[in-house]
């Protein structure tokens, strides 16, 4: 992806497995991604807060541009799979009880500037490949989600302020 490994940084929900860390570390190392630190969460997060999994710190725009060069496809869909089972596996205990908790999404976050991409169970693969070429800076305040109605990557603070 790039000459020198991203930086970043996961902070993981106190119900994701080790083995899920393991694969997530390993698929973002796979892109280029090198984690410094890996820290479990505390329970004690605001109203506002995105029930997560897990929250990757990691410089983002520079993370998405290199997603799309030819030498990572595998390692993409590598990482893909991982957000895909982090989000059900999150509760193990739950796993097979319907009235358990919603599956939870992984977070993405910029390091300089704290926007959020969030990364939800079940998102179409559209969504990854304009994931891919999103220009960050058109969004001042996240988090970004993808509607699915509207075939794009939003965000609802973003359009009440403008």
């Amino acid at each position: 992806m790039t000459d020198a490994p991203l930086p970043a940084e996961l902070l993981l929900d106190r119900d994701a497995s080790d083995d899920l860390r393991r694969e997530l570390v390993s698929a973002l190392e796979g892109l280029g991604v090198h984690t410094e630190r890996v820290r479990r969460a505390v329970d004690h997060r605001g109203a506002a807060d995105i029930p997560w999994i897990m929250l990757a710190s990691l410089p983002l725009q520079a993370f998405l541009s290199g997603l799309g060069a030819e030498a990572v496809k595998d390692s993409y869909t590598a990482f893909k799979d991982v957000v895909r089972r982090s989000s059900r596996a999150a509760d193990p205990a739950h796993a097979a009880d319907p009235a358990g908790p919603a599956p939870r999404p992984l977070v993405l976050q910029d390091r300089r500037t704290g926007l959020r991409v969030v990364l939800e169970p079940g998102l179409p693969g559209e969504a990854y490949e304009q994931l891919l070429g999103l220009d960050l800076a058109r969004f001042s305040e996240g988090p970004l989600h993808y509607d699915s109605a509207q075939g794009r990557w939003r965000s609802e603070l973003d359009e009440a302020a403008g």
